[in-house]
């Protein structure tokens, strides 16, 4: 059996034992944006580094309103969240340059979401050849930078 380490998860793994409640509720209301990883805040939307992301620059927009109830959005934060998620690739574009974008929202537990009872739009960059032997057959993803570097590139590409 293969072991690797990641004792930066232990942090999280400890904290989540705590947190009672929706974590797309609790991070904005937070208000620390930075140990969030909130990277832009809209009118109706936030945009948020995954934490365990598919590939370097995956992001979440995340409507304040804590819904799984896509349909039920009102036309505002629908727009918003389109608007955000067009601006966020044009940022990451401009940083990793990317072959390509998946972007699109799992909506309830069957369809393989998460956080099933607050529904949020991935957007997450992609290359060609970036599923390998890791991924595949070590069920394992490999990141080549860190969530602050990631952070940090992205809040200074969105000027935020």
């Amino acid at each position: 059996m293969d072991y690797l380490w990641t004792p930066w998860r232990y942090k999280y793994i400890a904290e989540a034992r705590h947190v009672t409640g929706c974590v797309f509720c609790h991070l904005p209301a937070a208000n620390r944006d930075e140990e969030s990883l909130i990277v832009l805040r809209g009118a109706k939307n936030f945009v948020i580094l995954n934490r365990y992301p598919y590939t370097s620059g995956h992001v979440m927009i995340v409507p304040y309103q804590h819904t799984s109830d896509f349909p039920g959005l009102d036309a505002a934060t629908t727009a918003e969240m389109m608007q955000l998620a067009q601006r966020v690739q044009s940022a990451l574009q401009g940083i990793y340059q990317p072959d390509g974008f998946n972007l699109g929202m799992n909506l309830g537990r069957s369809a393989g979401a998460g956080i099933a009872d607050h529904l949020h739009l991935h957007l997450l960059p992609r290359w060609a050849g970036d599923t390998n032997f890791m991924t595949t057959v070590g069920e394992t993803r490999m990141q080549p930078e860190e969530l602050g570097t990631t952070y940090a590139k992205l809040r200074e590409a969105l000027g935020s």
